[in-house]
């Protein structure tokens, strides 16, 4: 599978001005197809493995604090467990989407997996930009690119949004009848879901018989921003070593780290900007 997924080098071309209008109107979009069906099914028994390799890490796929019941299966520090997801975290489809909205010095915050099977309930409303950083939250610093590995839809537990909410600057700005306005996100197996970070939304709730649902989510920050995994922590020396300089700069393995804004103090050194002042 690896070898047919784009990576970082390997654009496969710009983002579509329909595709950057939902992003800014509505604070996502759905990109079907990214991944062929075989792709997308690789990818589910990867995930299943993970997750019995999480277990016998000792990792918790169970967190009261997040979900009602274990139904919902969460998978953490998926980096470090199949190369699958490391080829998908750089996909060039994906990263095309990061890049129009966080620009081109972002990092990878954390990548991890949600599988709701039949029974699973659906988690608090919040936003991802608003759990890493406090309000106002008035421009993009994180936005989510969910892979699709299984259709979602409504009764199997597709996640649920807030079409605009990613215009609320705080808090106060949730309106009292919230929960009536999230809508499903529904796609097929292979899409990918970009998601503002600053959008509203929940996990739905699997009512279904005998499907699960489940989905990766790749969570991209602004460079300023700390990360949420540790990865010089977490990854094991031989993946550290494996990592070529893309990764390794968007993991911060490196020892330089945040230093983005200096990359045009010269400018100020030679009196252009002072000559361009009024």
């Amino acid at each position: 599978m690896a070898t047919t997924l784009g990576n970082a080098g390997e654009r496969a071309g710009t983002v579509s001005s329909d595709t950057q209008t939902q992003l800014a109107d509505d604070g996502y979009c759905i990109l079907p197809d990214v991944l062929t069906a075989n792709e997308a099914a690789d990818a589910l028994d990867a995930l299943h493995r993970a997750a019995e390799a999480a277990r016998t890490r000792g990792h918790a796929t169970f967190m009261p604090a997040l979900d009602p019941n274990a139904s919902n299966v969460r998978v953490f520090y998926l980096l470090a467990l199949d190369p699958i997801f490391r080829a998908l975290i750089r996909h060039s489809r994906a990263i095309d989407i990061v890049e129009r909205l966080l620009g081109p010095d972002f990092m990878i915050s954390n990548f991890t997996a949600n599988i709701a099977l039949p029974g699973s309930g659906s988690m608090a409303l919040h936003s991802d930009q608003g759990i890493v950083v406090p309000g106002p939250w008035l421009q993009p610093w994180t936005v989510n690119i969910i892979w699709c590995l299984t259709d979602c839809h409504t009764d199997n537990g597709a996640t649920l949004f807030i079409p605009g909410s990613h215009r609320w600057t705080s808090r106060d700005d949730i309106p009292a009848d919230a929960i009536d306005r999230l809508r499903p996100f529904e796609a097929k197996a292979g899409s990918i879901i970009a998601m503002d970070g600053r959008v509203w939304h929940t996990s739905g709730a699997n009512v279904t018989e005998n499907e699960e649902r489940a989905l990766l989510f790749g969570y991209y920050t602004k460079p300023f921003l700390r990360p949420q995994v540790n990865w010089n922590a977490l990854l094991s020396a031989d993946l550290q070593a494996e990592a070529d300089p893309w990764m390794r700069q968007k993991l911060g393995l490196d020892v330089t780290a945040n230093t983005t804004g200096a990359n045009d103090l010269a400018t100020y050194l030679d009196g252009s900007q002072a000559e361009a002042a009024p």
